[in-house]
């Protein structure tokens, strides 16, 4: 054993150096059975951080312009024309990047569904406030489609531990058939139509890639050689 600071050998046993005077460090003892060889950090670390209040601060962010649309909009107009279009939006951005860390283990499961509720509610706002008729044959259709299926594979992700080949040619292949879904109705709610079907592309293509992840997922051997070849 030899002093870190001069480099004199010192004897087994020696708490400090004779030439130097400085105090030996022995690895071996126990962390808590002598004096720390080094300062105690005194920067806080991110544990120390009060989270329900850095949580409340983002909360008045988006309270604060929420009241100010709202008393703006009343102020020029007498009434609320615009203001709920604001609001709705700042409500969907807090819904999905700041509610989920008010809980301590969020499940995507759980939040991804309300978000998408959000959506539905915020569109159907803007059907009725518009006076329009799209809401029922399409924007409810199509949003609550599309939840479904981020669900889905995000729930089979999660609580799923294999067949992930499975798993990624099957939401593929119920992409492309949410293509087609959303252009019968724009077909049925607007009257959108073209000489040929638009959604025969990414149908395609998405049976063509969704496909042949199913192959691979069902021979074991050409999913070990993919494995293999690209390092998955």
């Amino acid at each position: 054993m030899y002093c870190v600071k001069c480099g004199v050998e010192l004897a087994q046993g020696e708490k400090t150096c004779p030439l130097c005077g400085l105090k030996a460090y022995h690895p071996e003892l126990l962390e808590n059975s002598g004096e720390r060889p080094y300062p105690a950090s005194k920067i806080p670390s991110y544990e120390t951080v009060n989270k329900q209040g850095l949580l409340l601060l983002i909360t008045m962010a988006f309270l604060v312009p929420m009241a100010i649309t709202i008393l703006c909009d009343t102020a020029l107009t007498g009434g609320f024309s615009w203001s709920g279009y604001v609001v709705g939006g700042l409500m969907l951005a807090y819904i999905s990047f700041v509610l989920p860390y008010w809980f301590k283990n969020p499940n995507p499961v759980i939040f991804v569904p309300i978000f998408f509720a959000a959506v539905i509610v915020y569109l159907l706002y803007i059907d009725v406030k518009t006076k329009s008729s799209w809401f029922l044959s399409f924007a409810f259709p199509a949003v609550a489609a599309f939840g479904l299926i981020i669900t889905a594979i995000i729930a089979i992700v999660r609580y799923v531990k294999k067949g992930y080949w499975f798993i990624a040619g099957g939401s593929i292949l119920a992409l492309g058939g949410y293509a087609c879904l959303i252009e019968f109705l724009l077909y049925l709610t607007f009257g959108f139509k073209t000489r040929f079907p638009w959604s025969v592309y990414p149908l395609t293509g998405c049976f063509l890639i969704g496909g042949t992840l199913l192959v691979i997922a069902m021979s074991k051997p050409l999913r070990r050689r993919v494995q293999k070849r690209f390092f998955i």
